[in-house]
């Protein structure tokens, strides 16, 4: 097949598919293995590899540049108000750090008066409006929702001939992962 790459906002369950995909034995599969480097090191990926990694979300014209229309990709998502309640827990640090102090030029500071969640929401809106946009002539490509996984993922499966017990891999979502409670 080709590369996959699952492209999200974070906190929505992609560590937990990351582990359910390295089932498929045809594929490698990683989480975040390239997020440190730079240049063309950092899309240096090995064919029949499936990464999972939210930071892609912040690099998709340079992920289209190297893989374009030949890359299949995911587009995981999770009720947004979950994810966004899950990255108030960690709202000062990581990428919320980051989205409401310099993206936002000190959006938090300026605007005191709004609660963190709300610049979640608008963490989760702007993440996969962007997905959304760079998939929009991706001939390859498939949106799964973390609580509808029991369907969808054998659908991901089938999509990406995945050779390996899909069975086996769905019971990752049994487990927690990464969780904050949320």
């Amino acid at each position: 097949m080709k590369n996959i790459f699952v492209l999200c906002t974070g906190r929505c369950g992609s560590v937990s598919l990351a582990r359910a995909l390295d089932y498929a034995e045809n594929y490698t599969c990683g989480h975040e293995t390239r997020s440190q480097f730079v240049g063309q090191k950092r899309f240096d990926y090995p064919a029949n590899h499936i990464e999972v990694d939210n930071r892609l979300s912040w690099l998709l014209g340079r992920l289209d540049n190297a893989f374009g229309k030949d890359a299949f990709y995911v587009h995981l998502k999770r009720d947004i108000s979950k994810t966004a309640e899950s990255f108030a827990k960690r709202f000062d640090k990581g990428i919320m750090a980051a989205y409401h102090t310099a993206i936002l030029m000190q959006g938090r500071k300026k605007n005191p008066d709004l609660d963190p969640l709300d610049f979640c929401l608008d963490y989760c809106n702007t993440v996969n409006d962007n997905i959304m946009h760079f998939l929009r002539d991706k001939p390859y490509q498939l949106t799964v929702h973390m609580e509808n996984m029991d369907a969808q993922l054998p659908e991901l499966w089938c999509a990406i001939e995945a050779e390996g017990d899909v069975e086996l891999a769905l019971k990752e979502f049994d487990n927690k992962h990464n969780a904050s409670n949320v």
